[in-house]
């Protein structure tokens, strides 16, 4: 008999198919009879009032319906609540067309609808706007002295928390080093652009959108027009690429509903390229880090301060620095995290947000600290490793980092490391070799899950939440059909889709344990039904037996002790006279088990780099990602994720900068010439080791998700190894060519006086 075990086997996606061969549809995609286009006019200032808006000659062409500005847009609700969504953080989100005022550089002030996207488009050149402009500031580093403490509001965000005397110990040590690090600000740039498609039919509105949470976005409109939730259906199907972005509804989405329920017509409005960079971004932050040791290597004190752009409308957190007091054992830590308001929009969740920029200054300054010591950085790791959660006095659920050093090590052949900084060579080639630890939150949402089981043996499970091309069609699928028992091929999981039960916000590494842990209860919940059917069925061969000593495999019912009866799951629903068996179930976390444990996956992040002498150019050749992150649900889409986390941190580390002109307001390089990412020359060889964890109280499924840990510690282990093949500490990200040339002729100089 064949088996139905599916989880932890490397499945191919089952939406693939789809993909390759263009069948998937895209928010973009849905066309509709009647369609009318948007295009959105965006502001050149960026701060100040608008003084006039002359539509005339675009309305004055045919096929030009209408242009929406704050002076015809009426009956929109000013209680700024309205406007709020599941992943606000605090303050007053942005309200388009809700007033004259300008907020931010390119800020939509206008909307042209017409019958064709290429009139649209044209017909809004021809809209003249005059401002009152007024003084404005964009630079984080210029209004420090304005920085405030960060308050709560948003989802996921935990204040830091400080412990014993940091300044005392850090003054009586013995080795000590401080540094500032600077980030820069990164836009998304998913592949798919955003774009919604509205159709009202003057009782229900049906909106195509690209998001990561389809309620959320009927939540948002909804509220902001007046409509009942369950008159208003949000379809997304695919989402190309979105990496946070569309955690939180975009202006288009807005926009296109808006005209939709004005002009009664079905209305598509899309962003540009040059438009993705008008809404959220990771934020620009500068970094302080002191930390210090004693002569054998023990961590005695952490002081990590960060300072993180804002808008002047909300105040959007991060967790920043609270890694800094869970990674390492050490009894003094003191943290604080202050917002700069800027005039930006606010900033937004970006793959990893917070992590990925505190842990790569408190990697870096660990290395610099080992490199004090004159002691091997994975050894003074090691030495400062704890498995208690200091800050919250609670042990993880599971670590197995000590293995992720162990075998990333091991292949990555760390044990051959010369600590000499500028020891290693290849040619013309400086050679390095760095290292960095990596940690993430394994968080569990309250989710829901359907499953329909029908007499022909297929089986539907859905589930409201998204597929950004992380593979959750896939791991969905595979969960389903092992725990009912069934072959993989009569599993469909549908999602994207408000019609289906609920489900949070597709994003933090939690949707393999939340809606996971939701399609397993769902399913134990049928399989039940099904072996009551079984042991109450007078015709059923397991009439009378005690339902709990049978199994599903293969879709047959079947006892494990007594291999000459079986029935399959057909013939048992046929025998009961049941043509269909259909469940919903929640699934959520344990509250106590939060309380007893802290719940994190982690990874050990090794890399190689070649330095040019004389260029300065830095080439990624090898990393290694050793990662423990519970059960692997699917070895192959979770690769896949690793993989795409290390080349965005090699990204990070080495080419992403949004470039903001602080003379305009604006972020000058809106484009992909300009804005660099990886292209295929740029990454080399990616080793993926999944480290064996079993974790039995983080979820039902022991799973931990790997959407963000392979991205966290790359850039940190890339600086670090930068260091070591140059001997020059670069700690302003991107680590550009110029940099390199331009610290190493500073450190010689410096050394000349």
């Amino acid at each position: 008999m064949m088996t139905t075990k599916y989880i932890g086997k490397p499945a191919s996606r089952v939406d693939g198919l789809e993909k390759v061969t263009g069948k998937a549809r895209y928010s973009a995609d849905f066309k509709v009879e009647g369609l009318t286009y948007g295009f959105i006019v965006s502001s050149s200032i960026a701060k100040g009032k608008i003084t006039s808006i002359d539509s005339s000659r675009a309305l004055a062409l045919e096929g030009v319906l209408q242009v929406f500005t704050h002076e015809n847009v009426r009956n929109l609700p000013w209680f700024k609540l309205r406007y709020t969504d599941m992943d606000a953080p605090s303050g007053t989100p942005f309200r388009p067309f809700y007033d004259n005022t300008i907020r931010f550089s390119m800020q939509p002030v206008a909307l042209v609808i017409a019958e064709t996207f290429e009139l649209a488009r044209y017909a809004s050149s021809l809209i003249k706007v005059e401002y009152d402009k007024e003084t404005y500031t964009t630079s984080l580093y210029k209004n420090l002295s304005k920085s405030f403490k960060a308050p709560k509001g948003k989802i996921g965000y935990v204040p830091p928390k400080s412990r014993g005397n940091a300044d005392a110990a850090y003054q009586d040590a013995a080795f000590k080093i401080q540094a500032e690090y600077k980030h820069s600000a990164e836009h998304h740039n998913p592949m798919e652009l955003f774009s919604t498609t509205a159709i009202w039919d003057n009782e229900k509105l049906t909106v195509y959108d690209k998001t990561q949470g389809v309620s959320n976005c009927q939540f948002y409109i909804g509220n902001i027009f007046g409509l009942a939730y369950k008159d208003v259906r949000i379809i997304s199907p695919y989402v190309g690429g979105a990496f946070g972005s569309g955690l939180r509804p975009q202006h288009q989405l807005f926009m296109a509903v808006l005209a939709a329920l004005e002009l009664k017509r079905p209305v598509k409005v899309g962003l540009t390229r040059q438009q993705m960079f008008s809404f959220g971004h990771r934020p620009a932050t500068l970094q302080k880090l002191a930390l210090s040791a004693s002569p054998e290597g023990t961590l005695e004190s952490v002081r990590h301060e960060a300072y993180s752009e804002t808008s002047q409308f909300e105040n959007y957190t991060e967790v920043i620095v609270n890694w800094s007091a869970t990674m390492y054992a050490c009894e003094n830590v003191e943290l604080k995290y202050e917002l700069v308001k800027l005039d930006t929009f606010t900033p937004l969740d970006m793959r990893a947000p917070g992590a990925v920029t505190g842990v790569h200054a408190m990697e870096s300054a660990m290395d610099e600290l080992a490199f004090e010591l004159k002691m091997d950085p994975l050894i003074f790791r090691l030495k400062n490793y704890t498995d208690e959660d200091q800050v919250n006095e609670k042990p993880f659920s599971s670590k197995e980092l000590v293995a992720c050093y162990r075998e990333g090590a091991e292949k990555f052949g760390w044990a051959a490391r010369n600590v000499e900084p500028r020891s290693m060579r290849d040619g013309k080639n400086l050679v390095g070799w760095g290292v960095a630890t990596a940690a993430w939150d394994a968080n569990q949402m309250p989710s829901r899950a359907k499953a329909l089981l029908s007499i022909d043996g297929k089986l539907v499970v859905s589930s409201g939440t998204s597929d950004i091309g992380t593979g959750t069609y896939t791991i969905m699928t595979q969960i389903a059909a092992e725990i009912l028992g069934i072959a993989i091929e009569n599993v469909t999981f549908k999602l994207g889709d408000t019609n289906l039960p609920l489900a949070p916000l597709e994003g933090g590494s939690w949707t393999a344990a939340s809606v996971g842990s939701a399609v397993k209860t769902v399913c134990e919940d049928v399989r039940k039904i099904l072996l009551k059917h079984a042991v109450k069925t007078k015709a059923s061969p397991f009439y009378q037996y005690d339902s709990t000593k049978l199994q599903i495999d293969s879709g047959e019912i079947f006892d494990p002790n007594d291999s000459s009866k079986g029935v399959s799951v057909t013939e048992i629903m046929r025998l009961a006279g049941v043509n269909s068996i259909e469940e919903t179930s929640t699934s959520g976390p344990n509250p106590l088990v939060g309380r007893k444990y802290t719940m994190n996956s982690h990874a050990a992040v090794f890399a190689e780099v070649k330095v040019d002498e004389d260029l300065g150019t830095v080439d990624v050749t090898r990393v290694v990602c050793a990662v423990a992150a519970g059960k692997i649900l699917n070895p192959k889409t979770a690769r896949s994720q690793i993989l795409g986390g290390v080349v965005w941190g090699i990204s990070k580390a080495l080419e992403e900068e949004s470039k903001l002109d602080h003379q305009y307001g604006r972020f000058m390089n809106h484009n992909l010439s300009e804005y660099h990412v990886p292209v295929n020359k740029d990454i080399n060889d990616i080793e993926v080791i999944f480290v064996e964890e079993k974790d039995d109280v983080v979820n039902p499924l022991g799973v931990k998700g790997v959407g963000e840990i392979g991205i966290i510690g790359v850039a940190g282990a890339i600086a670090n190894a930068v260091f070591h093949a140059t001997g020059v500490r670069v700690r302003n990200l991107p680590i550009t060519m110029d940099k390199v040339l331009q610290i190493a002729e500073d450190d010689r100089n410096q050394v000349a006086v």
